[in-house]
């Protein structure tokens, strides 16, 4: 006889409480091993893939692609033991029902520990539980039924890909506004890119309107607030009502930094590293901060403490495809210029691939954010909860500027520091400042610190 099990919605060690379905690897009739990567969720952090604990048949998929469930809700059935009976029939009415087992629910390979009892989901207008037959027999996944397209304006139209797709689609060159996704919610998938790229007859691009939200008659999508777009939302509010903002400007020539750059460029040692402005930014933050350490404290209002943290966990603020998210460089103080240039191409290239993990986001210290990389000259940046201090980068232009009493062309840059000024005070501020700028105007300067 079959021996069913569910699969709850699982806390992935993070005080998970909802997350997102965004697709499943898996359909019914599937067989699974342990480990294999089943769903792929979005929580309030990150995407995160969730493998399961058991070998077996899947039987069934409880949730679809979109929904919000909550941590501990049965997402999937699966089969433990197919072999006992090859291809079980609907059971009698007087027959006892399958078991579905209730039990703990053992932590996932790489999240924690919190134990998570399930147990099979009562349906609406069921009979009880002692008269249900037992789950009928896998059954092949239904092919997907289009839904109801809607043309709408390309202005108006966004692809909905993941970012390993986006990123396949730029490698075969292929315009995804070209594309409809074959995946349930026009969803464009790997097989939709390569039959495009292979030369196979596309269709015009639409928009659902049960799918994007889109309405023809407004011309307008409403999109629902989930996700890192959500968290973020709550954070930034709750940061600029708590800590009490002070931001500070300053304006520095940068030209013997981009000079050095090229210089490291053409070394032997920094062949092959990707050295940017951020990396210096990174490395004067590090330095400047042990001179400085009140930014990298932070205010515990429920303690009513100041926290003085002895390393910089640095974070980075990244835009990608799923919305802003701020991984961390764990340690950040302790490596050199050359190791954080690695470490933060490596970073934002995960950042970039939508894989950054809920604990690559968790306890920074210091933020850097780098609008400099879209052309604007400065902000004035919200810090992050937890921290006390965040600083700004903007582009480097070419400008005037007065040298030994003459006007010359100079590398030009922005910067700006937010801080939280029930820890940090307007001295302490902008010793800091002063400290980056200088070793970002003179980077021999660090040789001093």
């Amino acid at each position: 006889m079959p021996t069913y099990k569910q699969f709850p919605l699982a806390d992935t060690a993070e005080g998970l409480t909802e997350a997102d379905i965004l697709s499943w690897h898996v359909k019914p009739g599937d067989t699974v091993t342990v480990n294999q990567i089943v769903v792929e969720i979005e929580t309030a952090k990150a995407a995160v893939e969730l493998p399961i604990p058991w070998a077996g048949v899947v039987t069934e998929l409880h949730v679809e692609p979109g929904q919000t469930v909550e941590v501990g809700t049965p997402i999937l059935t699966i089969d433990v033991d197919p072999g006992g009976s090859a291809a079980p029939a609907p059971a009698p009415a007087a027959a006892a029902p399958a078991p579905v087992e209730e039990e703990e629910m053992k932590p996932l390979v790489g999240y924690g520990s919190k134990a998570v009892v399930t147990q099979r989901r009562a349906r609406k207008g069921a009979a009880p539980a002692a008269a249900v037959a037992a789950p009928p027999a896998p059954a092949p996944a239904p092919a997907p039924v289009a839904a109801v397209p809607v043309a709408a304006p390309r202005g108006g139209y966004v692809p909905l890909a993941k970012p390993p797709v986006r990123k396949l689609a730029k490698d075969l060159g292929v315009d995804l506004h070209s594309l409809t996704g074959s995946a349930s919610g026009g969803v464009i998938t790997r097989e939709d890119v390569e039959r495009a790229a292979n030369g196979a007859a596309v269709a015009e691009p639409v928009v659902s309107t049960a799918d994007s939200g889109y309405d023809p008659k407004t011309r307008e999508r409403r999109v629902p607030i989930k996700g890192v777009r959500k968290m973020t939302a709550a954070a930034m509010v709750q940061s600029a009502y708590t800590a009490p903002h002070v931001t500070e400007f300053l304006t520095i020539d940068v030209t013997s930094m981009m000079e050095f750059r090229e210089k490291l460029k053409k070394s032997r040692e920094f062949a092959g590293v990707k050295v940017t402005p951020l990396t210096f930014a990174a490395k004067a933050v590090c330095l400047a901060a042990k001179r400085t350490p009140d930014v990298n404290a932070v205010w515990d209002e429920q303690a009513q403490e100041i926290v003085y943290k002895d390393y910089v966990h640095l974070g980075i603020a990244a835009a990608t495809p799923r919305g802003l998210i701020v991984p961390k460089v764990r340690d950040a103080d302790s490596m050199s210029l050359k190791e954080l240039a690695q470490a933060l191409t490596a970073l934002t290239d995960v950042a970039r691939e939508g894989k950054t993990s809920p604990a690559d986001m968790a306890n920074g210290t210091f933020t850097i954010t780098n609008v400099g990389v879209f052309g604007v000259d400065t902000g004035t940046p919200i810090i992050n909860p937890g921290e006390s201090a965040i600083l700004c980068l903007g582009a480097i232009k070419d400008q005037p500027w007065v040298v030994d009493g003459e006007i010359k062309v100079r590398k030009v840059l922005q910067l700006s520091l937010s801080f939280d000024h029930r820890v940090v005070d307007g001295q302490q501020g902008s010793e800091f400042l002063a400290d980056v700028g200088a070793l970002l105007a003179d980077p021999a300067m660090a040789m001093t610190y």
